[in-house]
């Protein structure tokens, strides 16, 4: 049976373990899939330990994107791009391909699930780490007429959107002073599972605005009663994100392609 594993520190909450297990038996798969939690200073060992002991491919998530990338033999281009990497694949002798897999699960679940146009949209992204890093190339190219970044270190938000400037309509903003009335917002930011909501102004949100945390469950909760105060128009949490980064993992290692929709129903059903 060939394994796979999410790695995150904390990664007790995951659900990945049970979206994977779902994957795998609507595809008729062997394979077993394990949440590891590595220490802070410990990710490359343990996952060393992992690929030792049979480990086939593996997901990666908080805090341990941008080490994935710097680990991985080669990456495709939105990893590249993102120098994040959310997917590892053992390939013949050992060397690991990385993937990101964050933008492409983001856009199916914006577009294919939720139904929104992104075309001609004025975005705002909260958050310059690996997971908001992961998000601006596909956001960009799906021809969305402006993405401001804001973040709490405005030397990060800058950073980011200098490394995507060829790639399409992208500036950084000071945090309190970002633009108002957009047309989405996401948080791709990790104050939620710390029960914060970021710092952010009303003015960002209108009944137009559509309010998106990359993060599900009670850690998307304090962004998205933020954005319910601030009248936001329509609240989301990256519950479909999840599944649909997952199922093009799960297409990396397997070549299948797993059915999303009816794995999101049980998880929000449960």
């Amino acid at each position: 049976m060939d394994r796979y594993a999410v790695f995150g520190h904390p990664v007790g909450h995951s659900k990945s373990p049970q979206i994977h297990a779902a994957f795998a038996a609507q595809t008729g798969q062997s394979l077993s899939y394990e949440a590891i939690d590595a220490p802070p200073d410990g990710f490359a060992e343990a996952l060393r330990d992992f690929i030792e002991q049979g480990g086939r491919g593996c997901n990666v998530t908080v805090p341990f994107k941008d080490e994935a990338y710097r680990l991985a033999d080669r990456c495709d281009a939105l990893a590249g791009q993102a120098q994040a990497v959310n997917t590892l694949r053992v390939e013949p002798g050992g060397r690991l391909a990385g993937f990101n897999t964050d933008g492409i699960g983001l856009l199916r679940d914006l577009t294919q699930n939720l139904g929104l146009v992104l075309a001609g949209r004025r975005v705002l992204l909260v958050g310059a780490g690996g997971a908001a890093a992961g998000i601006v190339g596909p956001l960009l190219a799906a021809g969305i007429a402006q993405l401001v970044i804001v973040n709490r270190t405005p030397q990060r938000a800058g950073d980011l959107a200098r490394r995507f400037a060829a790639h399409g309509p992208v500036r950084a903003a000071p945090l309190q002073a970002p633009g108002s009335g957009f047309d989405l917002v996401l948080n791709a930011t990790a104050a939620g599972l710390g029960g914060r909501a970021p710092d952010l102004p009303v003015a960002v949100f209108s009944p137009e605005t559509v309010a998106y945390d990359l993060v599900y469950g009670p850690a998307a909760g304090p962004f998205l009663a933020l954005a319910r105060q601030a009248g936001a128009g329509a609240c989301h949490d990256g519950l479909g994100m999840l599944v649909e980064q997952a199922a093009e993992a799960f297409w990396l290692w397997r070549g299948v392609r797993p059915a999303t929709a009816p794995v999101i129903a049980a998880l929000r059903g449960a």
